[in-house]
């Protein structure tokens, strides 16, 4: 592409310009595919989390799962290898996609409890849903975020 600064576009060339700019964006989103295996595992990283409940002892000397910073260091891998593959990057998902990343989050904590709560009553097997769950609605949740997106980036 090459620049000439010796006079300006008339505004006829300059919307032209911008409209193919447009095309552009707009061709590349249409070109990313949703790398529904990572979006998976990204599910069974918060599946594995929630699982850590399990192994858990809740009550007076409780120690949270040592695989809890495994599960971090997995779902920053993960991400890592989605935007390898798609381009996009995380800091510039949108506001859409952020909420939906915290509501992913807010989600784990909340079946982590549940499944802490589960084990305290002496429930180890009912954790297996909870676990499930979080496989299922995580994978969901992270494929609703990331079509965010790449709607973000075709605006």
């Amino acid at each position: 592409m090459e620049n000439d600064f010796e006079r300006n576009p008339s505004p006829e060339e300059a919307a032209a310009s911008l409209r193919g700019l447009a095309a552009d964006r707009q061709a590349l989103a249409d070109g990313v595919h949703v790398p529904k295996t990572l979006l998976a595992a990204l599910g069974g990283v918060a599946a594995w989390w929630v699982a850590g409940a399990a192994v858990a002892n809740p009550g007076e000397n409780y120690a949270p799962p040592s695989s809890g910073w495994l599960a971090l260091v997995a779902a920053l891998v993960t991400f890592h290898l989605i935007r390898r593959e798609t381009g996009i990057s995380f800091r510039k998902m949108g506001l859409r996609a952020g909420l939906v990343t915290v509501a992913i989050i807010a989600l784990c904590l909340i079946l982590f409890s549940i499944s802490l709560g589960l084990v305290s009553f002496g429930a180890r097997w009912a954790v297996v849903l909870t676990s499930l769950s979080a496989f299922g609605i995580v994978s969901w949740l992270a494929g609703v975020a990331f079509r965010s997106a790449l709607d973000q980036l075709r605006q």
